[in-house]
């Protein structure tokens, strides 16, 4: 017996059959990105850097010296690895505005003072030192207190990497009106003037001045959009020669 022929859609049917618009489409790709990203890259990396530690710590005896070196390249490759996967889904995050941010009025000095604490290390590791100028009196913000740490974090982390050696990195903030302007100054080497939006988008890098581990250019990125996500936005302040300074803004409290 032979199949019944399906029917040809009339051009009304069509007009009223509802297609998916390419946003949405758009999203629930982002949405899946995301899952697949949380368990497929994050689960093998976490078991990879687990197991080098266990290695490290040589449990089942003695292993040479050349293959504790092997462990540790593992272990370090697979923290640097898990920090790109993490960056990656804090931009999708981002750009979805899936990001649950929390805002109220928060004290930038206790904001900043713990960001300069965690990030000590590092500067001492370089020769650097981050200071933060009239940390006491600087201004209430209204903002995500962890959005604003990463913030505040990222940006540090660049200017430590291309401070001159023996120099300071600098944190000033001021109020004028109802935006908080926070300034993170690096005397380095800076960038041309023209290089500075491109810095901005993900996977941009600018050239290879810095001396500590040269990141994959998603620092910037993400410190915008999450200044953007708190209602504030990000700006770069940047010459051949003449230092690099990331410009903050975000809402007063």
């Amino acid at each position: 017996m032979s199949e019944p022929m399906s029917q040809p859609l009339a051009a009304s049917d069509l007009e009223q059959t509802p297609l998916p618009s390419p946003r949405g489409l758009d999203e629930e790709a982002k949405r899946s990105f995301l899952r697949m990203i949380s368990h497929e890259l994050r689960t093998p990396l976490n078991s990879i850097i687990g197991f080098s530690e266990v290695l490290r710590q040589q449990p089942c005896g003695p292993l040479g010296r050349e293959y504790l070196e092997y462990a540790t390249i593992i272990g370090d490759s697979g923290i640097k690895m898990l920090k790109m996967v993490n960056q990656i889904v804090e931009i999708v995050r981002l750009e979805s505005q899936a990001a649950d941010l929390d805002i109220h009025a928060e004290p930038l000095e206790s904001l900043v003072e713990e960001v300069l604490l965690s990030l000590r290390q590092e500067a001492r590791a370089l020769n650097v030192s981050a200071a933060a100028e009239d940390l006491q009196n600087m201004p209430w913000v209204n903002a995500d207190p962890r959005a604003l740490k990463i913030v505040l974090a990222n940006l540090l982390h660049n200017a430590i990497a291309h401070a001159p050696e023996g120099d300071v990195v600098t944190v000033r903030a001021r109020r004028a009106g109802q935006v908080v302007t926070i300034e993170v100054e690096d005397r380095g080497p800076g960038v041309d003037a023209v290089e500075a939006a491109r810095l901005l988008r993900p996977f941009e890098k600018g050239p290879s001045h810095g001396r500590g581990p040269e990141g994959v250019g998603l620092g910037l990125p993400i410190a915008l959009l999450y200044s953007r996500a708190m209602g504030g936005d990000l700006d770069i302040r940047t010459d051949r020669g003449q230092g690099f300074t990331a410009i903050v803004t975000v809402p007063a409290a």
